[in-house]
């Protein structure tokens, strides 16, 4: 089903007119749908690990982050300081992160299989690496500017080479289809606001998620916003199960956690699949997090409407609760009840971990002031 939906989420653009208007857009919203469609049809139990796909997943992050930031100069038109700071604070710490992303997806999965298979253990070099880019994984960003692209740059590199080194095979694919469907959404919210008329539209390389909101910009609710909304609850779902996460936490693969651990520990394991898990979450977060920047609504407005959706769908399966038949039939009509239920308070404490990560900014070092 989350296929067929994203089956038909491609064709949107064609259907509202805005093709016409952004063809390359539109083509590359279809192109990710359809290959974001691709992974709920995949096999998620039995299958053996496959370290190639692992390095492809670290080419297209290569590639997908090479398109940010030409996106990024293309756009941006800084003045000579702020040039300079994107040079030496910003353009150095993503291509480093470019540079590690590739490394760690051609060099440490690969190596840590083939050491595993000569019955030579971990190589301690690979679980430093590891647990340096797990530890890292939420800090790094919080060092990069606040401006759109390049804080959206830094939380996908992060987060995906996170998600890396717990892959096996063809999941690992998944975060850079999903955050390259992502920055089309931004890009084609634009296109939808332009051909709406809204005034005081703001370009998306200006955008800085640090400022402070213009409260006199802020607009009232349209119906497109219930769309948005939509679009961001079906996303969410999608981030979930479209993986099989659910078959593959029951059916635990210890090999998804070999360049951290190969020792039998649960805890750790299990809090190691566990994020795993959550990394599409923040994607998709923090790009609603965008768009309710982009689009000049009140995160508020749009949040509510989310709360809505998920009230709708746990009413629903409500209703579908079971007291009678096997203990399975039972049990799983309630695990689906609480899990809807859980969604809505689980999107509203990330909602803040996705405020904090795009807004904040840590300095290692402060600038001298100067005073005449």
């Amino acid at each position: 089903m989350l296929t067929v939906g994203l089956v038909v989420l491609s064709v949107w653009p064609f259907l509202s007119g805005l093709f016409d208007k952004a063809k390359f857009r539109s083509l590359s919203w279809c192109v990710g749908c359809l290959c974001l469609a691709a992974f709920p049809l995949m096999p998620v139990v039995g299958r053996e690990p496959n370290i190639h796909l692992v390095t492809c997943a670290g080419l297209l992050t290569l590639f997908t982050s090479a398109c940010y930031l030409w996106s990024s100069r293309r756009r941006t038109t800084l003045h000579l300081s702020d040039r300079q700071q994107f040079f030496t604070q910003v353009a150095l710490i993503h291509i480093m992160l470019c540079v590690c992303v590739c490394v760690l997806c051609a060099y440490v999965p690969s190596l840590t299989h083939s050491s595993l298979q000569q019955k030579q253990g971990l190589p301690l070099f690979n679980q430093i690496i590891s647990w340096t880019t797990l530890a890292s994984s939420m800090l790094v960003p919080l060092l990069s500017s606040t401006r759109l692209f390049h804080r959206l740059l830094s939380i996908f590199l992060s987060l995906t080479a996170t998600y890396l080194l717990l892959s096996t095979g063809s999941e690992a694919l998944f975060p850079p289809v999903l955050s390259w469907l992502m920055f089309v959404w931004i890009n084609i919210e634009q296109e939808a606001m332009l051909a709406q008329g809204v005034s005081g539209r703001q370009e998306l390389a200006t955008i800085d998620f640090s400022a402070n909101i213009d409260i006199t910009k802020i607009r009232q609710l349209k119906l497109d916003d219930i769309r948005r909304s939509y679009f961001f609850v079906f996303f969410i779902i999608t981030a979930f199960f479209g993986t099989g996460n659910i078959a593959s936490i029951n059916s635990f693969d210890p090999a998804s956690v070999y360049c951290f651990l190969t020792i039998f520990n649960p805890f750790i394991m299990g809090g190691l699949m566990m994020w795993k898990v959550i990394i599409p979450f923040i994607i998709v977060m923090c790009t609603f997090e965008t768009i309710q920047v982009a689009t000049q609504l009140s995160s508020r407005s749009l949040f509510l409407i989310v709360l809505v959706i998920s009230d709708l769908m746990a009413l629903h399966f409500f209703f579908l609760v079971q007291d009678y038949g096997s203990w399975l039939d039972i049990g799983t009509s309630i695990s689906h009840y609480v899990i809807v239920m859980s969604m809505t308070i689980f999107l509203m404490l990330l909602s803040v971990v996705t405020h904090i990560l795009t807004s904040q900014r840590l300095f290692l070092w402060r600038p001298k002031m100067h005073f005449p």
